[in-house]
Formats: structure tokens, sequence, C-alpha cells
């Protein structure tokens, strides 16, 4: 078949840059003539442009024609949804046939046919005339048009085919989602132009090639010729400070109008250096993704995805794993990110064939490879947001890469080239990992990395940057351990930060899924949800993931003493005057009062206000703001903050400990022991509560009826828990299903419960003693918690299982907020008073997982009663149970049970980043120890 030719194109223009031109164009979107054929084998009859089309469908244009009623999506990470047999693909060839017929204005000549993204191979006809195909699904392709282009009506006709040779170059961990999902346009503009704008010295030197004179009119630049230089006074282009400069090339035919951003790229003693200054990627890697219209995606929606990475502090993108649309690199430019743009490049599913037949190492395939190469640089070379060309991801290695890798450099060596897939960094200029350790990532930090076989290869790497092209993968619940890797990169200058895999959950809205992932559509290979890993939903609301991440990626750091804070800038490339710094004070999470602070725009230490003395838990949060309206943000937006415990007298506490997770009071409330407990049949009443004579179980608390409290290890398993193995070890020991034993009930001054939690089919057990203590209207429990055995994993959580009725109260408590926290995430919460519903105290992962835990809560009322922690306790609030949360695969399977289940928590293991990346940190892993456990419970 045509569609199995290692060749990537005919009939194609030469390519070139995206530009905004005054040629007439005509827009081709809109709704096409469509039929689906299963095999590719159809009659090409179509074509001809007096073919009957009525009995087609409609289908519009940007499209993926599997998420409008034609066939399905699939969804794979690594491997090929056929067999691994290049060039070929399945008979079994899904093929799309589209008609376009459109009206030629008058006095119209000439022109091309643009097509900026067809999945994954294209063959065109103009009113019958094949004018060629195309392969490269992410990446334009021009057709000439103008011999065949004629007065009045005319008809353009596309067969698309889903599979092809070119299928196997693009294995990108995303949904298979055929179809021309990008603009379609009929232009009469050919003209190309590569602008260089390097920055040195406070200077910015221009030149250009190409056709026509240049103009920069506020820069006083009049008429420069191609390959002349003239080198003025400029402002420098940089994430923080985009500045742009309006030019205009008088190209034969057209005016083109483009937008320049001097800057320069360089590498000086192993470290990455724009306009002579260090740079510390904070970034993300961004697939093209809308929940309904998959990678159709609209410029909104791309203006959207920037506009919120800036307001979360992120500065940078990696276009994973091809080059995004045109559009987005303008925004990049224009609302400032750093950005490596990534060729349409990735051959992953050879790797579990031992990398044989690889294309990277195939001759045959080195057109298509530099094919895909050239168009990607020449489309896109005039972007100042372009720091870096990448040949593509997780090709193997080959010496198809070398040869993309050397015209690259030849094109343009103004930027440097990255990929990661190769270890020996033979045709790269930065060394990139995926997914190195933390450890692993402070030694390669101090030059002290396990080194090459090559002794000169060796040594050319110890003299490169370093970035973690992928890390901290956000796949539900987490990511953990971004705040040590931001603290890594910030200490190493070598270490030049990296990229959050990834930017957004891939689920496709689904009319009773919610959203759907891998598996969902029937799909025989598949990877689940593997595809759902992203720090927004895909909504495009903010994970609690991404507001960690803003605060780990905040651009301002605070230090306390006493009696000041020191303001520390971490910009690279402005100083703070953009800034507007104030500080509040809380008692017990009342507002007490707030200040403006007035820091200089190098920052410094900054007097605070004298604060009187006083008792109880007060905290001073300082904060840093817009101080005006940028283009990302209005003025009032927070860019950073900090908080900090005030001592009795007033001054910010600088001792070692953390009292936003265990604050300095009093091991709890005062206990004043009253009646004892009173046996009435088979019920023993301890002040207000009531329990099973029995068994010892609460059954009444303050006129509700209770179930439990009792001791729980389980949580329904995270993704990071899931992928790498720790649920199965989990439940090989049997957490989800512990056995409760009662062992005692023993009445008097107290009543003390001894209890021996256990699974089944093994020795390992906890002793769980409760004591319960009237106290006035309160109710105080101590748990005293005793392993036994030798526990060989860490355990999920440490805990009291309890229900209560449901009510329509809101929940209040005093701790960490507004949103959830972790052992090793939450440093987006800080110490406050919150409320919330009862469903806004859930996480919508799209996956149901462990969720909604609030830390360090000294106090909560929900339901009539109060819980008062000695000193803290962790408190999940949800209307299904933990069984109910473990066993639902989407969120519509979340049914509320009339109940409120609550998990208060002595402690949890940490979360991680293991579904594709290290495991949680040891030291946020929960290990079986003894353990007392104190609670209050009173009426509200």
């Amino acid at each position: 078949m045509e569609c199995e030719r290692f060749t990537p194109g005919s009939g194609r223009l030469d390519p070139r840059a995206a530009l905004r031109s005054d040629a007439p164009s005509l827009d081709l979107n809109g709704t096409w003539r469509f039929r689906l054929s299963p095999v590719a084998t159809v009659s090409e009859s179509f074509a001809d442009p007096g073919y009957d089309d009525t009995g087609w469908d409609d289908l519009p244009v940007p499209s993926h024609w599997p998420l409008h009623g034609h066939g399905a999506p699939a969804y794979t990470n690594v491997s090929y949804p056929f067999p691994v047999d290049p060039p070929h693909v399945p008979t079994e060839n899904p093929t799309g046939d589209y008609r376009r017929a459109f009206d030629l204005p008058d006095g119209w000549s000439g022109g091309r046919l643009r097509f900026e993204g067809v999945e994954s191979y294209a063959k065109v006809w103009l009113n019958g005339h094949e004018l060629g195909f195309t392969t490269g699904s992410r990446l334009p392709a021009e057709f000439d048009a103008g011999p065949w282009l004629k007065p009045g009506r005319n008809v353009l006709a596309v067969r698309v085919h889903q599979w092809s040779a070119a299928s196997y170059l693009e294995d990108q961990d995303q949904w298979w989602l055929p179809g021309i999902f990008r603009d379609v346009t009929l232009t009469r503009s050919a003209a190309d132009v590569f602008v260089r704008a390097s920055y040195e010295e406070g200077r910015g030197t221009l030149s250009f090639d190409g056709d026509g004179a240049l103009d920069v009119p506020e820069l006083g630049i009049t008429g420069l010729g191609p390959g002349e230089r003239v080198t003025v006074g400029a402002e420098p282009w940089s994430a923080e400070t985009p500045r742009l400069y309006e030019a205009v090339l008088r190209a034969p035919g057209e005016t083109v109008r483009l937008r320049v951003g001097f800057r320069t790229v360089s590498i000086e003693d192993g470290v990455l250096l724009v306009n002579g200054r260090p740079l510390l990627l904070k970034g993300v890697n961004r697939h093209e993704f809308h929940p309904e219209h998959g990678r159709a995606v609209s410029y909104e929606t791309m203006r959207e995805d920037v506009l919120l990475m800036k307001r979360h502090n992120v500065n940078a993108v990696r276009t994973s794993h091809y080059p995004p649309h045109p559009a987005f690199l303008d925004l990049c430019d224009e609302l400032g990110l750093w950005v490596i743009d990534e060729c349409d490049l990735e051959t992953h599913g050879f790797g579990q064939v031992g990398w044989r037949r690889n294309p990277s190492d195939d001759p045959r395939w080195e057109e298509a490879c530099l094919d895909r190469m050239r168009r990607m640089v020449e489309r896109d070379k005039n972007h100042p947001s372009v720091i870096m060309w990448s040949l593509g991801n997780e090709a193997g290695v080959g010496r198809n890469l070398g040869a993309m890798a050397d015209w690259a450099r030849e094109r343009d060596p103004s930027r440097p080239i990255h990929y990661e897939g190769d270890r020996s960094c033979e045709h790269t200029d930065v060394y990139s990992r995926m997914y190195a350790s933390h450890a692993e990532v402070e030694a390669i930090g101090r030059g002290a990395e396990d080194p090459l076989d090559d002794p000169e290869l060796d040594a050319r790497r110890r003299a490169m940057p370093f970035l973690q092209c992928e890390y901290a993968h956000a796949m539900g619940n987490g990511p953990g351990g971004l705040a040590e890797y931001q603290e890594l990169f910030e200490r190493y200058p070598r270490l030049a930060g990296g990229f959050i895999w990834e930017w957004i959950d891939h689920g496709l809205a689904h009319p009773a899924l919610g959203y759907a992932y891998g598996g969902d559509y029937g799909e025989p290979v598949h990877d689940g949800n593997f595809v759902v890993d992203g720090l927004v939903f895909p909504g495009r609301t903010p994970s609690p993931g991404l507001l960690d991440l803003k605060k780990v990626f905040e651009p301002v750091a605070f230090t306390f003493s006493e009696g000041s804070v020191t303001i520390r800038s971490k910009y690279g490339f402005r100083d703070l005057s953009h800034l507007a710094f104030s500080g509040e004070v809380e008692a017990e999470g009342v507002p007490l009062g707030s200040f403006p602070l007035e820091v200089p725009a190098e920052g410094g230490e900054v007097k605070l206000p004298v604060f009187p003395e006083g008792e109880g838990e007060r905290w001073l949060t300082v904060r840093a703001s817009l101080a005006r309206d940028e283009p990302w943000a209005d003025a009032g937006h927070e860019v950073a903050w900090a908080q900090v415990p005030l001592d009795t007298d007033g001054t910010p506490y600088t001792g070692p400990d953390d009292l936003r997770a265990v604050p300095r009071r009093a091991d709890g409330p005062a206990h004043r022991r009253d009646a004892a407990s009173a046996a009435h049949g088979a019920e023993i009443e301890v002040g207000g509560a009531v329990f099973d004579g029995a068994t010892g179980r609460l059954t009444r608390l303050f006129g509700l009826d209770v179930e439990g409290p009792r001791l729980e290890l389980w949580r329904a398993p995270i993704d990071n828990d899931r992928y790498d193995g720790t649920e199965f070890r989990w439940r090989l020991l049997g957490l989800h299903r512990l056995t409760h034993r009662v062992d005692a009930v023993e009445p008097g001054d107290a009543l003390t419960v001894r209890t021996r939690v256990a699974p089944a089919a093994t020795d390992l057990g906890m002793r769980a003693t409760y004591t319960w203590t009237a106290s006035g209207d309160a109710l105080d429990l101590r748990v005293d918690i005793v392993p036994e055995g030798d526990w060989p994993e860490p355990i999920p959580r440490l805990g009291l299982a309890l229900t209560l009725p449901s009510v329509p109260r809101a929940v209040t408590w005093y701790g960490l907020g507004p949103g959830e926290a972790y052992p090793d995430t939450g440093m987006a919460t800080w110490v406050g008073r919150w409320t919330s519903t009862v469903e806004g105290m859930q996480t919508p992962y799209v996956y149901p997982q462990e969720n909604g835990h609030r830390a360090a809560v000294r106090w909560a009322e929900l339901a009539g009663i109060r819980i008062t922690g000695a000193p803290v306790f962790g408190l999940t609030v949800r209307p299904w149970s933990t069984a109910a949360l473990d066993a639902a695969a989407h969120r519509p399977d979340l049914v509320p049970d009339g109940r409120l289940h609550l998990t208060l928590d002595l402690a949890q293991h940490g979360i991680g980043s293991a579904a594709c990346g290290p495991a949680t940190l040891a030291r946020y892993e929960l290990r079986a120890r003894p353990a007392t456990f104190r609670l209050r419970f009173e009426p509200s």
C-alpha cells in the first residue's frame, strides 16, 4: 500500500516560517463532507469534482473523526496498537475521505494549500488533480495550488489514513486520533524569513535571511537588507520580561509582520545562560488536548493554558512530543515562556522488541526523520521563546538522530540541541534525563554522576548543563517531592531545572463515565488511566499538584528573624519593583490586622511592625502580589507568600520546629475526669456517649447514631501506589481486609476497650487500646497502638474511621487549608480557619483514589460535633466509604450513601511520584511503630 512508503511526502513545497502576511488568504476550515471506510484500498473516485457525496456525513474541520461518532479513540503509552512490522500497517486501516467545495474570490490567481496538521497520512487533490501526499502529523505541509485553481467553484479532496509507515514515528503517549485536526488555508503568501536577533552587553544585534527589506520602526531600523547586521540599543527578551519589537518585512508581493525579541542562549562552564545570566527552567510538559476536541485546540484554549501557567509561576514549556499549533508559540513570545520545541518523533514501542528495526537507526527512515526536523525548525525559527530544539522523545539511539542534530546546528547554531534518549549525549548540547531520583540529581549537580565508558564522551557530558525533561509525574494525587527537587535545582548551578510531567489530564468527555481513559472504548491494547496524569483536570481546573507547584516555583523567598523579614528575589531577569508586599496577623485563624511592607526593588531586610504580646496560636503571613496589571494577570494577583508563627512576645518564631504541623500547644484540652462509665443492661454510658456493652463499640455520640471509631490502616490506593507495586504488596498483606477482635471491655473510671486488629493469613497485627473518659460535656479518647510482628512494608495510614449521619451542614476546621495535604505535598496550604461543604472537600481525580485529606487540623466542627486534636490530627470527610472509593473506576461510580465517613488520622504514608519515577522519599514513609493518638469530642 502507498501509505507504507518510507518517503515522508511528495508534491510539497519547501517548508517555511509561520508568518503573518497581508497576502490574500482563504480560510477553508468549517464543515466538510466526510466518509469513513474500514480499509485503505477504496476507490479514489471521490476526488473527482463531480462526485456525488450527498450520502456522506458532515464533519467539522479541524477535528478528529473518532470524536464525532466515526470509530473510537484509542490510548496507548508505549505499545503500538498494531503489529511492529515496519513499514507495514494493518489491512484494517480506518480511512477518512474529505471533500470541501469553495468559491474562489474574483481576481484570485495562484496560491498554496497549507495544512497545519493531519494525522497520519494525507493525500490531496484539487479539482481532481493529485497534488501529492504528506506525513508528519503535527507539522505543516504546503502544496502549489495555482495551476489547478479555477474561477468560481473549486473542490478540494483529501484522503486520510489512520495508520501509515509514519505511525511508527508517532508513538507519543497520547490518544490515537486521526483526522484533519489543524487549520486548512489557501494562501497567496510565499514569503520566508529567518530573523536573527541576539543580545549582548546591553545591545541587540539584528540580521535576517530572506527576500525583501526589514523595518523595525521603534528601533529606527529602516530598509535592512538580507545578510546585513545592525546593532542597536534594545531591551532584551526573557520569559519574565517578554519585550517584543514589531517588525515589517517588505517582501516581493506581500508585507509580513513579525515580532522580534532579542536574546542569546549560551552554555558556559556547564551552566545554561540566556543573555549572560543563568537560566533556571520551572517548566511543564504540554500535550495539546481538549476533553471534547482532542488535539484540535482553539486559540482561546491555548491562551488559557499560557495564562494558567504564568499565574502558577511556571516559566517554561516542553512541547511534548511534537511542535504545537503555531499560535501557541506566538502566545509564549507575547506572554513570556521559555520553550523547548520538540520534533514530531517518538518510536518508544520499539523498546518492547529490543529496539530491533528502530527507525532512528535505519537509513531507510533518514529522509523522514530529517524532514520532520526541517519542518519544525523552519516553521518556528523566528520565535524568541524557543531556546532549544529537541530531536524528539524516547526514540532510542541511532544515526538518524545524529543527522537531524547536524542539520539543525548548521541551519541554526544559536539554539542548543536537546534529546533525552541517548545517555551518552553524543548528539546533544545538554544532558537531559527523565525521572532521575533526588539522590541522582544531587550527584549530577555536584559533577559526581556515574561515568560513561567512553572517557571523551564522559568529559563532554560533564561540561553540559543538566535538566530533567520529565520529572515529578503528576498522575492522580501528587506529585510528592517537589520541594526537594527544587531545592537541588537552586543549589547547584549545573542544574538547569526541568519540566513536570505533565500539564493536563487527557480525560475525554464521556456521557456516562464523566471522563474516559484507555480501555473505555473497548481497545484490545491500552494503558488505562496512564493518560490521566496532569497538573490540571481535563476541564483545566488546577489540581492540588499545580497549587503546590506554584508555591515551589515562587520567584520570591522570605526569611524571618526577630523583628524583620528578609526578602530575596529569585527572578533571573527582573527586580521586585512590579510587586506589592503586605502582611497579615491571625490568632487562632481570626484576622487581627494587616499592613503594607515597603520592599526595595532589589529586596533586602525589612522591619516588621511591633506586634503585641499574646497567648494562643498567632501567625504572620507575608504576601507578594502584582502591584499593577500584567498581560497575564491583574493587579493583586498573588505571586508568593510565607507564613511564620509568632512567639508570645510578638516576634517571629525562628526555632527548628515545624509549627505548621505540630503547634506549640498543650498536650490537648485539659482533662477533667467526671462520672465513671456506667453500665445499663447491654449498653455502657460515658458522658454523652453510648457504647455496646459486649463490643465496646461507640453507637451514639451526643444523640447521633455513630459507627466506630476503629483503627484504619487502608487508603484507596493512589496511582503512585498502584503503578509501583505498593498496592499489590499492601493487598498481599491484607491491609484492605482487616479483622477487628475485641479482647476486653473494661468499665470503670474510664471505659477501656482492648482490641487486636490484623489481616487474615498472617501473624502481623496491631494492638489498639481505646480509653474513653468523660470530661464535663466532652468525651476524651486515647488510643494506644502497638504493632506486633515484623512489618515489612510501610503502611498506608494510621487513623480512626467512623461514620455519622449525613447532615446538610458545612465542615469548619482550624489547621492547614484550604486544600488537601499529605506528608510530602500540601506546600500550598497554610494555617487558617476554613469552611467547606462535604462535596468541596473531595478532590475530583478522574480515577478515584485517596484524596481530600486536611492536615495538621487543630479542631474541626461538623454534624454538631467538635473534634479537637492533642495537638493535631488529619481529617477526611466523605459521603461514601473508603471501600466504595477503592472500588470506583470513574467519578460517577461514587454515590453518596447517606452517611458521613470520617477518617481521623494520626499519620499517612507519603505520596511520591512512583507511577513513573521515584517512590516516596524515606522520610515520608509511614512505618508501623508504637503510637498514641488523643482526641476530644464535644457538642459544637
